[in-house]
This record gives C-alpha cells, structure tokens and sequence, in this order.
C-alpha cells in the first residue's frame, strides 16, 4: 500500500523566513548544533515529566541524544529516543511557526522541575537547522500508544512533505542534508569543538563516534601473571558531564571535587585557583554556578571573558559583563540560570530586572565569603591579599555597595609586610603622622625599589609606609579618602620629607631672601627651560642638597588619566611639571654662591641639576649621554 504524502505551506507570514534565519538570527552559524541538541534533551528529558503526571504508562529506550555524520550522504543526523511527535505534533510545531511545543509544555507541566527540564523553544530553535542545510528531514515516532512514524521534509522554502514513515523506537531523528558551503561541519573535529564548547555539560548522555576503551577479554583467557586479559574495544564516546559540580550540593563536595571541575574546565591553566565560590539560589530568581578566584598578583592584564553563562546546563556565552559585577569579568567559572532573558537566538542577554538582582546578588556573596575569609583564617587571608587587591581595589572603585562592604576585610600593608585593617592602621599612626591640620598623613609607594630613598626618608622619620601598587593605586587612593574622613594619602616621593607631613615647628633657613634669588637664576639655567619650578625649603643640612617631585595632586592626574577615569580626560595630556626644593641650608648652597668664577659656578650647578634628575630617572637621551661623558672626564683629571 503506497504511503500518503501531504504537501503544504509552513504558516510563516514572509516568503523571505528562511533568509533571513539563515543570515540574521542567529549570530554564529555553529550555533545549529547547539539548537538541535537542546531540543534532542528536552524531549528526551519531557519524558520523565509526563511518566511522573501519569500522562505516560512507560517510555522505551534509555535516555540519550546521538550525534552521527555521514560524509558520502553529506548529512549530520541528530537522534533522540524522547517523546518524539504525532502527524498532528509535527504540523503544529514545525509547520506553524508561531506556536512553541516547549511553551505549550510549560504551560500545562508548570512545576519547578518540568521548567529545569526545558532549555529552548523547539519552534525557532529548530528552524537553525538550515543555517547550514540544503534539506531538513524530520523521522519521528511518539511514545504515546499506538503511535505511527511520520516523515516531514523541507528544502529551506515555504512547501515541506509530510508523509508516513518507517521507524521502529519511539524518539525523533533530524537529519540535515548539509549545503555545499558548510560542508566543514561535516569534519568530525569541527562537529566534537561545538559539542564540547555548547553541550559538554547537558543534562542527558550525548554521543558522538565512538572511543577506544581497554577491557577484559570475555573469553577470559589470562595473561602470565594469571590476570584476565584485556583488549581494546570500542565503545560509545560521551562527550558530556550530565551531573556537573554546580549541579550539586556545596554540602556534598569536598576541595578536590572543586579543583577537579576547576581543571575540567581549563584543562590548558597552570595553575590552581586559590578559593571558590559555590553560587546556589532558588529566590527571588534560580542561579547556582561556582566562580574561581585565579592568581592576579599586581596585574589587571588577565584574560577576561572565562566566566561561562550556561541557561540549564546548555552554554550561551563567555560574555557575561552584564551579569556578573565588572570587577569580577576577570574570575574564572561557571554561572547557570534560566532566569535570565536571552533574545531568540539565545546568544544576547536582554535588559531585565533579574539581571541587576543577579549582579547584586553575586557581588554580595563574593564580599561575604571575603570577610567570612578574613574572619576565620586571618593569616591565610594576608598571605593571599597580593592576589585579591586587584580585585577588591576594582570592586571598591565600581560598586558602591561593595566598597562599603569591603571595610570588613580590606587590608593595607607596610614595607615591612605587616597588614593592618583602617581602623588598626590609624590607632597604629594617630599622633606621629597627623599634621598641623589635624589630617592624619598616610605616605605610600608605588615602587618602594624606585623611590628608595624617599621611603627610607619616610621611616627614618617613624612614618609608617603603605604598599599601594598597580595600575589602580591613583584611583584607590582617591576613592579611599572620600569614604575615611580625615584621611589623607600622600606618595612618599610627592613632596620632600619635612613637607610631607607638615608640623608647626621648622627648620631656619640659612640663606636670607636675597641670596635665595640669586641662587634661584643660577640654578634656574642649569634646569630645562620648561616644566621646572624652583622653590626653596631649610632642611637639615644632612638632607638632599635638591630634590625633585611631583605634586601629589599633578601626578595622580596623571595616573587616573592613564588609566582611565577620574574625569581628567577633558585636561588633555597633561604636561610633565616638576618641583625643584633646594635645601637652604645644605653646604651645597652656600658654595655655589661663594664661587667667583662664573664657569665653575654654573658647571658645579649642571652637575647638581642633572644629579637630581638622574635620580628621579628624567634625565635622557643626548643630555644624559654629556652628564656620563663628563663623570668619566672628571674620573681622569
């Protein structure tokens, strides 16, 4: 008897719906097979559903999706053995566009479970399959009883074929007759990249190809030590973890379960991440998902973009800068929630209440685990601040409720390694390092190698000197001070030592006004015509004869500019602008004025101008060549 075939019209409302699926939906055409494999789970997975609603008596065959590639038919053929569809299921999910069978599902099945069961919507989610096809067929037999097979196929236009077909266990297998321009995916190791980058670690057992496994013989023959001998033997290759570790209770997992996921998911990563945090929320919005805090030391030049968005176990994108708070797009990790809108392709996050709640949610859980850190394990806390300031120091710049929780942990350290909290470090300094203001003084370093002999001014002085590196440093500083009132910070090397804290007492100049504006021109000429600004200070004759500096204020200018922010971009570049301190009372001084000839008067001036200029690394090229030049002459003479 001669199988009916029914001829129609998909019910799209342009003739022009395949083109511009093809060119415009989705944004990467690998994207199909992620498409395919979802719907291959969520009919299998709905199964269990309807055998739990007493919709279903018995389902046959075990759960499992199959991916299979035939080069010499050109077809990619995915196969479940889920709930598969009636003629009638077929032409309303796939010949009517408009209706979804995931939505339909939903609606009737609208238990917690059921929805973690569905990841996409079959409709759209389906019609991805000729992205990269010349023909679609779809064979499927439902599980209901008394089911038959039925066979629709389309050629990429509106008219599809819908007819009976020959099928003996229940599920659905599409089969994509693959275009001559995509012929790439049907390279196996172009089909296993999507599949572990989208699907590693769907819910339900997918297979693709088979692997070699060492086995024992079943015959049972033994080898010369009596053991059972094995062979190799080929077996179905699982491409997917269907219980992965965010999956599971925190409560039910130990350290090495972490890491083990940790290397699961970055096979190619040297280095072990220093802690986690296991995400696990089910109000106001569904998220579980763990974040792994990676090694940063001083350095912000991580790679971001390894935090990976999954939506149910099937992965969406490693872009999840508006879901997870800015400073923390450089943690390592995983975050699962069907809570957050995707447009149709699933590849874009939509703007959305939840999204902000989510983002929230996780900077208050990282700043909690941070302070319970800190609080249980204080030791083990500072051994491990030099890697997590970075992030703490972006978290306080970008997210105010952060930075007001980061008080609890936040640590400062010293040149000699001690870490002191806010409070601690201004009980610790109160008095010795508060100035004439009432401002208490906190000096710091940015390079304590470079700028040596300031910070050793400094603690020559009993000042307490604060560690403060990176990129950040200029920015922190800033924010840190407008959140402690009273507090000022100043880099050791912005001013000389005995203006860096200011006291009512002060050195007597030894130089009267009119001596310091002669040696004024005399120095003035032995400096750059630009960017140099003399002034003098009495110091103790001990003391740098000349010191130069950048104000506080100029240099941190500068720095935010560089890096960004601190609303300096409207100045332009800003100009190099130094100050020149001349110690009144150094002997250096007075010989300079005391020199009657005026060639030697004004060498030994060069010779002190380029000596503090080389020591604040600002003396270059043909002018540093001379000053080198002139040290060997001398050395001969």
């Amino acid at each position: 008897m001669a199988k009916k075939t029914t001829k129609g019209n998909i019910n799209v409302t342009t003739e022009n719906i395949f083109p511009i699926i093809k060119k415009f939906l989705y944004s990467d055409h690998e994207i199909f097979l992620r498409e395919l494999v979802s719907n291959a789970v969520d009919a299998t997975q709905k199964c269990k559903t309807l055998l739990s609603a007493g919709d279903l008596k018995k389902v046959v065959g075990d759960p499992v999706v199959e991916v299979k590639i035939d080069k010499e038919a050109k077809t990619i053929t995915i196969s479940d053995n889920g709930i598969g569809m009636t003629e009638e299921e077929v032409d309303k999910y796939i010949n009517q566009i408009a209706f979804s069978g995931a939505t339909e599902f939903l609606d009737k099945y609208k238990d917690d479970d059921a929805k973690q069961a569905i990841i996409g919507h079959f409709g759209l989610g389906f019609y991805s399959s000729f992205m990269v096809s010349d023909r679609v067929d779809i064979v499927s037999l439902s599980q209901k009883p008394k089911s038959k097979a039925v066979k629709w196929s389309c050629d990429g236009s509106p008219e599809y074929t819908l007819e009976a077909a020959d099928k003996d266990t229940p599920g659905t297998d599409i089969v994509l007759h693959v275009a001559g321009d995509s012929i790439e995916f049907l390279e196996e190791a172009r089909l296993g990249g999507i599949l572990n980058k989208y699907c590693k670690f769907m819910p339900v057992e997918i297979v693709f190809g088979t692997r070699s496994e060492m086995k024992e013989d079943p015959s049972g023959e033994k080898d010369d030590d009596g053991n059972v001998k094995k062979i190799s033997v080929e077996v179905p290759n699982i491409i997917n973890n269907t219980t992965p570790t965010w999956m599971l209770k925190p409560a039910d997992l130990k350290d090495e379960d972490y890491t083990k996921f940790y290397r699961e998911l970055y096979p190619m990563n040297m280095d072990d991440a220093l802690f986690n945090i296991h995400l696990n929320v089910d109000y106001p919005f569904n998220l579980t998902g763990i974040l792994y805090f990676p090694p940063l030391k001083k350095s912000m030049d991580l790679q971001r973009n390894r935090i990976h968005l999954y939506s149910n176990q099937v992965f969406i994108t490693d872009n999840v800068e508006n879901i997870v708070p800015d400073f923390l797009t450089m943690l390592h990790g995983v975050i699962d929630s069907p809570d957050i809108p995707l447009n149709v392709s699933r590849s874009y996050l939509q703007e959305d209440a939840n999204v902000k709640k989510i983002s929230g949610y996780i900077s208050k859980k990282v700043a909690d685990k941070l302070a319970s850190m800190f609080k249980k394990d204080r030791a083990g806390f500072e051994a491990l601040w030099d890697d997590l300031k970075v992030f703490v120091d972006y978290g306080i710049l970008t997210d105010e409720k952060f930075a007001e929780r980061s008080k609890k942990f936040y640590l400062y350290k010293d040149t000699e390694g001690k870490a002191f909290t806010h409070d601690e470090l201004i009980d610790n300094v109160k008095g010795v390092q508060t100035d004439k203001n009432d401002k208490i003084i906190l000096p710091y370093t940015s390079d304590a190698v470079a700028q040596h002999s300031f910070v050793t001014a400094a603690t020559d002085k009993g000042y307490k000197v604060l560690v403060l590196e990176g990129p950040l440093a200029a920015h922190i500083v800033s924010k840190l001070e407008q959140s402690h009132e009273g507090v000022l910070f100043k880099r050791v090397d912005s001013d000389i030592i005995e203006k860096l804290i200011e006291k009512e007492d002060a050195e007597t100049s030894l130089l009267d006004e009119k001596q310091q504006e002669t040696l004024t021109q005399i120095l003035q000429a032995a400096f750059p015509s630009d960017g140099y600004e003399l002034k003098f200070a009495p110091m103790s004759p001990s003391s740098t004869p000349i010191t130069i500096t950048i104000s506080e204020w100029m240099r941190r200018m500068k720095e935010q500019q560089a890096v960004g922010g601190g609303g300096f971009q409207m100045f332009g570049d800003l100009p190099e602008k130094y100050e020149v301190t001349i110690n009144s009372n150094h002997p250096l001084a007075t010989k300079i004025l005391g020199e009657k000839d005026d060639d030697k008067r004004n060498a030994i001036a060069k010779e002190a101008a380029d000596l503090a200029r080389l020591s604040q690394g600002i003396l270059e090229g043909e002018e540093l060549s001379a000053f080198i030049s002139r040290g060997f002459k001398n050395l001969q003479s």
